[in-house]
């Protein structure tokens, strides 16, 4: 091999890969066009093979040296930056996205919370008016423990509550999910889902209500209620948002308004899920203490509530609105190389 010719051949790539590599180290790889990561990459490629080709010619140290300080940094760029790319993408949208999304969605989400507080009056109406309606919503021995010995059926977590948080997690995340998926039934089985609801806690609240027994209740649902009835009717408006997409296309085709609209909603579930991880959590092990006085439960449940809706008021910031699709564009460029 003829080492100064292939040297002058070479070394232009290298000054190219080297100058990409400076604006990546300096500015981020987000700042870079799709075009330039392929290039960054295809030179990255290069490089490693020529330090392969000068190791194996002994060309001479500094050239060695050089080329495994560029096939280093390279490496360090697209494989451990993607990884630092994915989780910008991920705060960016917890940060973010997640309120965006739900300040888009409001319409969805307000019908939704509606339908809840309709079936939440309709179930206190009827159960405050005839006691048989207590009877066919709510189980027996629930009846029994509360009319009959005055106690609260949430004691009965106490001693179990890892066991408690997992099994409320699931059926939380459960109804949620199954509120999302009800919107391709029109919304039909969105609106069952959140009036149902509803309408059994407006039952329960009648029972315990009757029986001097509000506030121990109240204190109980307080500090996970602030965070899962919230999950429950964004869920309620994703599958709304569904509903909207497949009802109501507007100007866009059917299916290409139900992925519109399924974007928004599956970008709603990704936040809820943490939400209800959360409010399991409470649930299981803080809710239900009985060390924990009641006040310190209503106060730590409103602290959650408006802390969760000034997070879900917040607006995004410029240049957050700009890096999350770059950032997306390359991800997808990344794989293609």
């Amino acid at each position: 091999m003829d080492i100064q010719r292939w040297l002058a051949r070479q070394e232009p790539r290298w000054q190219q890969l080297e100058s990409l590599l400076q604006r990546a180290e300096s500015k981020g790889l987000k700042q870079l066009s799709a075009s330039e990561v392929r290039e960054l990459s295809g030179l990255y490629r290069l490089v490693a093979s020529d330090l392969a080709r000068a190791k194996a010619r002994q060309v001479g140290p500094a050239i060695i040296e050089k080329l495994q300080g560029l096939t280093m940094r390279g490496y360090a760029q697209i494989y451990q930056g993607g990884k630092r790319q994915e989780w910008r993408q991920v705060s960016d949208f917890v940060l973010w996205g997640f309120p965006k999304i739900v300040q888009e969605t409001w319409v969805q989400i307000t019908i939704a919370t509606a339908i809840f507080a309709i079936g939440g009056l309709i179930g206190w109406w009827y159960a405050w008016r005839d006691p048989e309606f207590l009877a066919i919503m709510l189980p027996p021995s629930m009846i029994e423990l509360v009319q009959e010995k005055g106690e609260l059926w949430t004691g009965s977590i106490v001693g179990v509550e890892p066991l408690a948080s997992s099994s409320i997690t699931q059926n939380n995340i459960s109804v949620t999910f199954s509120a999302f998926a009800g919107g391709m039934l029109g919304g039909l089985g969105t609106s069952y889902i959140m009036w149902f609801n509803g309408l059994l806690i407006g039952t329960v609240a009648t029972l315990v209500g009757q029986n001097n027994l509000a506030y121990p209740f109240w204190a109980f649902v307080f500090p996970h209620g602030s965070l899962e009835l919230p999950a429950i009717f964004l869920a309620g408006g994703a599958g709304l948002c569904l509903a909207h997409g497949l009802l109501f296309p507007g100007q866009y085709k059917r299916l290409k308004a139900l992925q519109i609209a399924g974007g928004k909603a599956i970008q709603l579930m990704f936040g809820i899920v943490p939400l209800l991880i959360i409010s399991g959590i409470i649930e299981g092990f803080f809710s239900p203490a009985p060390a924990v006085p009641d006040a310190a439960k209503y106060l730590v449940g409103l602290s959650l509530f408006l802390g969760l809706t000034f997070y879900l008021r917040r607006q995004p910031a410029e240049a957050s609105n700009e890096h999350p699709p770059r950032l997306t564009r390359h991800k997808l460029d990344m794989r293609r190389l």
